[in-house]
């Protein structure tokens, strides 16, 4: 710099001019006329820059890290790279290069250096090719380690910049980027899972690997855990949010860049929204060592290097019961201070990720607080925490509040409504772990239908299920679902079948027939593509992972292939006298105010009502009770059973109403 600044002074007519850089007089026209050029210093290397060297290199040889050296590697920068470098980053350490770099560039406004400058203390020749390029396509630039800014300017003009990461990492800082913030994920260390062999590829030296992982298992886990068995640290970012950004590809560099300064790994977890970005996946791939995770197939337009292929083996039902117990705090045996907690069947029917076990668990730890004890409860609600919203828009929920009493149901249709809790509980172990459903791409899920007259009790069974696996119940309406238009059914279909394979839940498709009806003979186009519609459904449930139950009060509408592949069909019956007085009771419940005149043995022998219509009826006895008084009477249960039967379009009849008749007057 003292160098420049030197031959500068020597040709210069005007150095006491204090408006000197802001015009041109003819004088120094014509010294520009008869010049030659930005002046280019010989590059040569004094006595203290051979010193720093040497000290640097006994440094490195004591074991420090020098971070500017670790650098050069990190990006294969050559010697020319490193000065460009020092040079850009001279007026971040040093407020007196501002001043000096205002007046090599002729202007006390420009306090960087400019592309002229730089090259020319480099000793490179502003006409050189090479140097040129080093600032348009180098490594500086292409890993986000120099900004040559104003594009607008002449090459020469340009000012340099140093990126403020760049200078805080050389400086001594490890803080990651601010841009990055709304990217970044926890790479907290969870465990579970065997990383040898990705240790080993690691080790080897390979720089892109793809992690295929199932529903229960976890590449993101194996990624973090192989990079720090092999000495390096995590990166981990989200792709679905760095496709969410305005400028994807900008922020996909900046986290290829803050991979490279400290020298972690980067792992890229939810890749398939990146699949519209191929720029931007590009730029992440462009780091390496390099874990993508994706649940889908590796996509080779994201990135011209070919990975190693690995599928994420699923976790088992044991190592997530343990990894559950480890993450509660609890002893293997499932039981702790304060009550027990079978923690193996409390978490049987969630399917979660070894990282979603271990953030539930510290939900359900944190909602004990307020209850002073961890309970079963805690543990589900914690579990329920990680689901998703993406279902809530295509269905209505239910957060079951009913349970197995509140059911008067005959005894085998209750066993085999507690089959079908069983079969939800237990579906991973048998149908995961011992693998009694094989090949043909089949899913892990239990199907179960419903059948009965309109009012029998099949919603709330529904509802009963889910309260008993501790899960939350997702109706789905039908008016969201059958559109007029061709193959627009099924994507409605899918988006819903899509929702729910992240949601630990179950699906209750209401008025089932209406979308899993029986195939036709194919007389016209409009049979053509409703056999099409089925011929989905039947394809799309047997990959189902969850729980979906449909109900219908036509059982005879459904079409065979359906039934086949149901796990359990239960009949639900309408109650016969025994239950209807049980159902009468329940309705009206025990904080209702009852009058001993309330015969419920003869509204149950004379009103063939369905559970639906008795629970209607008892709601508008209320009703007019709390309008009459505060107490229910038989006038008020006679008049709700007659408003009814006429909701119903059925005969009100004096003898069915035998000597209560004349209470309806």
């Amino acid at each position: 710099m003292r160098a420049l600044v030197a031959r500068r002074r020597v040709g210069d007519p005007q150095p006491d001019d204090p408006f000197r850089g802001l015009y041109l007089n003819d004088e120094t026209v014509d010294r520009l006329l008869a010049g030659h050029g930005t002046e280019v210093l010989s590059a040569e290397v004094d006595d203290r820059t051979r010193a720093a060297e040497q000290a640097a290199d006994a440094a490195e040889a004591a074991g420090h890290v020098l971070r500017l050296r670790t650098l050069t590697r990190a990006f294969a920068l050559d010697d020319l790279d490193v000065e460009l470098l020092l040079v850009a980053l001279a007026c971040e350490v040093d407020v007196r290069f501002e001043q000096l770099f205002g007046y090599l560039n002729d202007d006390v406004t420009r306090r960087r250096p400019s592309a002229a400058v730089a090259l020319a203390l480099c000793g490179v020749p502003l006409a050189s090719a090479s140097g040129r390029h080093r600032l348009q396509h180098g490594p500086l630039v292409r890993g986000g380690l120099l900004e040559v800014e104003d594009p607008d300017r002449p090459l020469p003009g340009r000012p340099l910049r140093v990126p403020d990461r760049v200078v805080g990492h050389l400086l001594g800082d490890d803080a990651p980027d601010p841009a990055l913030a709304s990217v970044l994920v926890d790479d907290e260390d969870v465990p579970w899972g065997d990383p040898g062999r990705l240790v080993a590829a690691l080790s080897a030296g390979a720089p892109l690997v793809y992690l295929r992982e199932p529903p229960t298992g976890s590449g993101r886990v194996l990624a973090v855990r192989a990079l720090q068995a092999a000495g390096r640290g995590a990166l981990v970012v989200d792709g679905a949010a760095v496709a969410a950004v305005p400028d994807p590809e900008t922020i996909a560099r900046t986290a290829a860049r803050e991979a490279l300064l400290t020298g972690a790994g980067l792992v890229v977890i939810g890749t398939e929204p990146l699949t519209d970005q191929p720029r931007a996946s590009r730029a992440l791939l462009a780091a390496s060592p390099v874990l993508v995770v994706g649940r889908t197939t590796w996509d080779p337009t994201w990135s011209e290097w070919p990975p190693l292929l690995l599928d994420v083996p699923p976790s088992t039902v044991a190592e997530r019961t343990t990894l559950w117990q480890q993450s509660l705090g609890r002893s293997t045996d499932g039981s702790s201070d304060g009550d027990p907690i079978d923690t193996a069947r409390t978490t049987a029917p969630y399917l979660l990720r070894p990282e979603q076990v271990t953030r539930a668990a510290r939900a359900a730890r944190q909602q004990a607080t307020l209850d002073g004890g961890l309970t079963a409860e805690h543990v589900r609600v914690g579990a329920r925490a990680e689901n998703g919203t993406a279902l809530e828009r295509l269905a209505r929920r239910i957060e079951p509040a009913v349970g197995w009493d509140d059911l008067v149901l005959p005894p085998d249709v209750l066993g085999s409504l507690q089959e079908v809790a069983t079969r939800a509980r237990f579906r991973e172990q048998v149908l995961g772990d011992w693998r009694m459903r094989p090949g043909g791409g089949r899913g892990h899920g239990v199907a179960a239908l419903f059948a009965g007259d309109s009012g029998t009790g099949k919603t709330m069974s529904a509802e009963v299920v889910a309260h008993e696996l501790g899960l939350d119940l997702y109706v789905v309406d039908l008016a969201t679902v059958v559109d007029k238009y061709i193959g627009e059914t099924e994507k409605n279909l899918e988006r819903i079948f899509a929702g729910a394979a992240g949601v630990n839940a179950v699906l209750l498709f209401d008025e089932a027939d209406a979308v899993f009806g029986r195939r036709s003979e194919v007389k016209d186009a409009h049979d053509r593509y409703a056999n099409i519609e089925s011929a989905y459904l039947l394809q799309r449930m047997e990959t189902f992972d969850g729980l979906a139950i449909l109900a219908t009060n036509l059982r005879a509408n459904i079409d065979d292939a359906f039934i086949r592949r149901l796990d359990v069909v239960v009949d639900f019956p309408v109650p016969d006298a025994g239950q209807r007085v049980a159902l009468w009771d329940r309705s009206l419940g025990v904080r209702v105010p009852r009058d001993p005149d309330v015969d419920l043995t003869f509204c149950a022998d004379a009103f063939e009502l369905a559970g639906g219509a008795i629970r209607s009826a008892a709601v508008t006895a209320a009703y007019l009770a709390a309008q009459d008084g505060g107490t229910v009477a038989m006038r008020h249960v006679v008049a709700a059973v007659y408003r009814e039967y006429r909701k119903l379009g059925r005969l009100t009849l004096p003898s069915e109403f035998g000597h209560y008749w004349s209470l309806l007057a």
